[in-house]
């Protein structure tokens, strides 16, 4: 009976220690702190609301995930669009809100964002430095500059390869002369074309039609957003339908591989 007085108060004082040591374990400032994961991983990503599909590229390719657009791909003229009262209260509920400074309704998606969200003036651009540019800057906004980094080093080698694939169709092997839409400069850039005129975003005049004619050009690449019609009639131009604003997946680079494909084309024939 004596030896079993002594084991029980010793075993009850290992338990008392034991639970001691684990409850200081687990509450020491220095252990990680739970995971999070799921919803709760998602609440750390910002909202992202975009005028259009071209702003929607942009903040894609710096690493946005959670991207809302508010003008329709349905809608051929962006600017023509007038937003809904639905897509002024998703603006004030995003972290970022991108629009450009040439879009009509930048005024009322101002007014939409309230204090909550940092509006961000994107320039719409397709030439491939300022594209880059752009990404750098988004990136950094979103906290996203590793995505961003890794999407430019995808661009890079994608731009290259169409780059090559359009000049290995010159006609003649020599750099066609071509005019362009004020939008569509980077169009001439991917097929290793220097400009001889630029026109738009108005409609060509009759005395701009007879300076650009003047120049002879190839190629008339023109901007199937604010297009005209044929702009140089009777010139002896190929006109060259290129298409600025990315599709409904927010992927900017079918925009490159289509105008690409646009000139290839347009060269062989």
């Amino acid at each position: 009976m004596a030896r079993t007085r002594v084991r029980i108060p010793a075993l009850v004082a290992l338990s008392a220690a034991l639970l001691l040591t684990a409850a200081c374990g687990n509450g020491t400032a220095s252990d990680p702190a739970p995971a999070k994961g799921g919803s709760e991983a998602k609440k750390d990503k910002p909202v992202v609301v975009v005028t259009t599909s071209w702003e929607g590229a942009f903040a894609k390719a710096a690493g946005a995930e959670d991207v809302k657009v508010i003008v329709p791909q349905s809608v051929h003229h962006a600017p023509d669009y007038d937003p809904k009262p639905s897509d002024l209260a998703a603006v004030a509920k995003a972290d970022f809100v991108l629009y450009a400074p040439f879009e009509p309704y930048a005024a009322k998606i101002k007014e939409a964002a309230g204090s909550k969200a940092k509006l961000v003036e994107v320039n719409l651009d397709n030439d491939p430095d300022k594209v880059k540019a752009e990404v750098d800057k988004l990136g950094a906004l979103f906290g996203t500059a590793d995505a961003a980094t890794q999407w430019k080093t995808g661009f890079d080698t994608e731009y290259a390869k169409l780059n090559k694939d359009v000049q290995a169709a010159w006609p003649g092997g020599k750099s066609p002369a071509v005019v362009t839409q004020v939008f569509t400069a980077w169009a001439a850039k991917l097929a290793g074309a220097s400009p001889v005129g630029t026109y738009g975003p108005e409609a060509v005049t009759p005395a701009q039609l007879a300076e650009l004619s003047a120049k002879k050009p190839a190629f008339v690449l023109d901007n199937v957003h604010m297009s005209t019609g044929t702009v140089l009639p009777d010139s002896g131009a190929r006109q060259v339908e290129i298409v600025n604003y990315p599709g409904e997946d927010l992927d900017l680079l079918p925009v490159y591989r289509n105008a690409a494909a646009e000139l290839r084309k347009a060269m062989a024939s």
